[in-house]
């Protein structure tokens, strides 16, 4: 039987930093009521004439170097994002031109912030049946151009990143992804939406005036569900594997808010140290967060060989899921 596994991991974040002090200037806020709301105290901004592809080619050929693998190696690309260039065609078949990976075939998928856990879970999929050798998932979102930054209420949450990891297969069962589990709740759909410009408020000068082709999210609703659904998915991981709370040595999870990760943890009993948090230097940074964090705990030496990781997600759709791994 063969497993995947993680052979390499990559992020990038634009160099232009937007402080919640940047932000009293932008909008009625104030740099206490995010920090202690939310636990951000800055996101990163892409730069003009940068677009989502560019982010994410950025994060990959890190992770790529990491993996020692060629592009032209690649079997499939798949790229969670709710932010591409352009709605047609996809941003994965940029990444794939402007990396050379002339072999994979390649496809988004939108999940909004659960995006690079729906993509390593079909990852998984194509390398345990063997249709595939060298998968490349990555989370790439840029989101400040979809924000309506008179609201403050969901403009001070969001940031520009990508994160990457490349797949394969490994022989040992001892390592790997040993499993992952995903749901959706499309009753739930209203509570953080991009409404407009889609078949039901196609782009017209009402939608815009109306800003119904930005970000609107109920922040309220979201934590409640969140803080509700993420614990039973990582207990129904671990159930299906046979282990307990005390099993895991680390947290890999998509961050909206630290509140609500800390509240995960903390119903699970698993200690608040175990999770790599980084939500104060970038922001939400949707399906981009899980795979940057993995990424910033990997290069810091946090993940030893053998470490059992829990990863959680979840975002628009309602879209959410849990995974676990053995370093």
């Amino acid at each position: 039987m063969t497993h995947s596994h993680i052979l390499g991991t990559g992020s990038y974040a634009p160099s232009r930093i937007l402080t919640n002090h940047d932000l009293e200037r932008i909008v009625h806020t104030s740099d206490a009521w995010i920090t202690e709301r939310t636990g951000i105290k800055e996101r990163r901004i892409a730069a003009d004439g940068e677009v989502t592809s560019d982010m994410a080619v950025a994060a990959a050929r890190k992770a790529l170097e990491m993996a020692g693998t060629d592009p032209i190696d690649l079997d499939m690309i798949i790229v969670g994002t709710i932010s591409p260039d352009m709605p047609m065609p996809s941003c994965a078949v940029f990444v794939q031109a402007k990396l050379g990976a002339s072999r994979a075939f390649a496809f988004d998928l939108s999940a909004a912030c659960a995006g690079s856990l729906y993509g390593m879970a079909i990852a998984d999929q194509f390398i345990r049946s063997g249709r595939a050798r060298r998968v490349l998932v990555i989370g790439a979102e840029l989101l400040s151009r979809l924000l309506d930054w008179q609201d403050r209420s969901s403009c001070v949450l969001f940031g520009d990143a990508a994160g990457a990891v490349v797949m394969g297969p490994t022989p040992d069962l001892a390592r790997g992804l040993i499993s992952t589990h995903l749901h959706s709740d499309g009753a739930a759909a209203g509570i953080l939406a991009i409404p407009g410009g889609g078949s039901k408020y196609p782009q017209s000068e009402e939608v815009l005036a109306k800003r119904l082709n930005k970000i609107s999210m109920n922040g309220r609703e979201v934590y409640k569900y969140a803080i509700r659904v993420l614990p039973e998915a990582i207990l129904e991981a671990l159930a299906a594997n046979g282990l307990k709370p005390g099993a895991i040595d680390h947290v890999v999870s998509h961050q909206a808010n630290v509140r609500i990760v800390e509240s995960v943890v903390d119903r699970l009993g698993i200690p608040r140290e175990k999770c790599w948090l980084n939500i104060d230097r970038y922001g939400n940074t949707s399906s981009a967060s899980l795979p940057i964090s993995l990424d910033e705990a990997n290069r810091a030496g946090r993940l030893r060989p053998g470490d059992l990781i829990a990863m959680m997600a979840i975002g628009a759709g309602m879209a959410w899921g849990s995974a676990l791994v053995r370093w």
